[in-house]
């Protein structure tokens, strides 16, 4: 079944021609229901593609990759050679004592790269993709409304978020109970905690990991509605990504990095002090909203007044 079809068969009307747009629309009013019919058939085509399987896939395996390496790196007894910072290189030299960690040290390996390019391929195809196969008009036409489906789009690549973080997680949480120890969790503070909130603390750390990716899939879904070409898209989305990541790394321009949305992406680490210190969580939700405004209002108007002859 096509992706126009399963959102026609979601919304309740079957697919039709250009001629019956304006009776399904009509419909579509009345029943409140439809909304959610197109959201669930976006995310689930959106997560049975074999790229989007492909990509969790990879993001699954690098957990176990870092696992190995620490195992064979720590054979001997030996430490990991890590730095004195807070991010990811901290975490790491802790997941010898507690396989835990390897969630915190996973986490922080993917998301400046890994992740955000999972999801910039996600988000950039999921309008120019549609248009590139000749289905966006029978989208259109099926469940009635752009700004329906350009919601629905974007709460599927949120969906996204959310899961690749989770399956990162996951992955971690397993290869790191396999191959080390796991117990009480000795936070950056210095203080211990159980093991049951340092789960806790686990699971708020990749909710906060998803959420920090928010933004850039805004940027990513406007960036798709800007041609029709699924290939462009995520190749201009990733380009974006990349770019932005070496300027934050300038310090001649550190007057802009607190407005990048990638900038605060490593705050997540100040949820595992005790306590919790919250500023710059809230920062970054703070400039991942601010972007998620902007770029998903630049979409809407774009999209919206868009030419769609595929």
């Amino acid at each position: 079944m096509s992706q126009a079809e399963g959102a026609a068969g979601a919304a309740g009307e079957p697919a039709e021609g250009a001629g019956g747009g304006a009776a399904v629309r009509k419909g579509a009013v009345r029943n409140p229901f439809r909304t959610f019919g197109i959201l669930r058939s976006e995310c689930a085509t959106t997560l049975r593609r074999w790229r989007t399987l492909a990509l969790l896939g990879v993001l699954a395996a690098v957990p176990v990759l870092i696992g190995i390496a620490v195992r064979i790196e720590t054979a001997d007894g030996s430490s990991v050679g890590a730095g004195g910072g807070e991010g990811g290189p901290a975490f790491l030299s802790q997941v010898t004592n507690n396989g835990l960690f390897l969630v915190f040290a996973a986490l922080a390996a993917t998301l400046p790269v890994f992740l955000p390019m999972a999801v910039g391929v996600i988000a950039g195809d999921a309008i120019a993709g549609e248009a590139n196969a000749g289905t966006l008009r029978y989208l259109l036409v099926a469940p009635a409304g752009r700004t329906r489906l350009l919601l629905a789009k974007y709460a599927a690549t949120l969906g996204f978020c959310l899961v690749a973080t989770l399956v990162v997680a996951a992955s971690a949480l397993a290869v790191g109970a396999l191959l080390f120890p796991v117990g009480e969790v000795t936070t950056i503070s210095g203080t211990t905690i159980g093991f049951g909130e340092g789960l806790v603390r686990a699971g708020l750390v990749a909710v906060c990991v998803a959420a920090s990716l928010t933004g850039f899939a805004a940027l990513g879904l406007f960036v798709s509605t800007l041609t029709n070409s699924g290939i462009a898209a995520m190749a201009a989305t990733v380009g974006l990504l990349i770019t932005v990541q070496i300027v934050d790394t300038i310090p001649q321009l550190s007057a802009v990095h607190p407005y990048l949305f990638p900038h605060h992406w490593l705050s997540f680490s100040d949820l595992l002090r005790d306590p919790v210190r919250w500023d710059g969580v809230v920062k970054n939700l703070e400039l991942q909203a601010l972007y998620a405004a902007v770029f998903g209002s630049a979409a809407w108007a774009r999209f919206t007044t868009k030419d769609i002859t595929t």
